[in-house]
């Protein structure tokens, strides 16, 4: 986990001017107190993490990062692990939801098969990913950032049962019971919920005690989950603001919080 754990000591951080620039400009403008309060934040951040004064939102991307589990074979989610493969297929033929909105926005849409067809262990019973297999998903992730032409990236996954797996990473970084971070994902039925119940209490109970939130990540995640931690880092490298969107991206990113409480600044 070298490079994980370099970047993770090594971070840049935010320019502050830039951000205050902005701040300083929204204070001059004539309107009601308040007005547009989200906005102007939004703006000295994308200031901020651009290092100008006048940020801009000329070339998003998306990366969309996909991988099976071996969970699934739980029964935790209402859909096969076919349609992860599926869905990997409709992204690149632009045949999808997401690649209807980021037309539709002018963003580039990127899908990155770190696992289809090569399920993670079952985190029930063994680790999601070898050492080897981590570091292959973390280059993958860096590698997918680092190949960009961006000013503002958003991040995605698709995975059958990776709903389940973002639910034990935040239940082995979290507090309280281990149920308390699972929902329904796909729409399973009350059974299938009850199955998704049992497995996230097992593969937190397999891994009590580990409180290397990199190693946690490893142990109960998956392949996208891994890859998607890795691009924010190597976003964070190139100042490139990155927008985290959904439970599984945000389960993936716990990590870097929890390892470096300014990872997410």
């Amino acid at each position: 986990m070298s490079w994980l754990r370099t970047a993770l000591i090594a971070m840049p951080g935010p320019h502050l001017v830039a951000g205050d620039a902005v701040r300083a400009r929204a204070a001059d403008i004539l309107r009601p107190a308040g007005a547009l309060a989200r906005l102007d934040e939004l703006a000295a951040w994308m200031a901020e993490w651009q290092g100008t004064p006048a940020p801009t939102v000329e070339r998003p991307a998306a990366l969309i990062f996909a991988a099976d589990h071996g969970v699934a074979a739980a029964g935790v989610s209402k859909y096969p692990i076919e349609v992860t493969g599926a869905m990997l297929a409709a992204f690149r033929a632009q045949q999808s939801t997401v690649t209807a909105f980021a037309a539709a926005a002018g963003a580039t849409v990127h899908a990155v098969d770190v696992g289809v067809g090569r399920p993670t262990g079952d985190i029930r019973t063994e680790p999601a990913l070898s050492p080897a297999r981590f570091e292959d998903c973390v280059a993958a992730g860096r590698d997918a950032v680092d190949a960009l032409d961006a000013d503002l990236l958003v991040l995605g996954e698709m995975g059958i049962g990776n709903t389940t797996a973002a639910a034990a990473v935040a239940a082995a970084l979290g507090d309280g019971d281990a149920e308390a971070w699972v929902g329904r994902g796909t729409g399973v039925d009350d059974e299938g919920l009850a199955r998704k119940h049992a497995a996230v209490a097992a593969a937190v109970a397999r891994i009590v005690g580990l409180t290397d939130p990199l190693e946690v990540l490893r142990e109960v995640g998956g392949a996208e989950l891994v890859a998607i931690a890795a691009a924010v880092m190597a976003a964070r490298r190139r100042q490139l603001p990155v927008m985290l969107d959904g439970y599984v991206v945000t389960a993936a990113a716990l990590p870097l919080a929890v390892a470096a409480h300014d990872a997410l600044a």
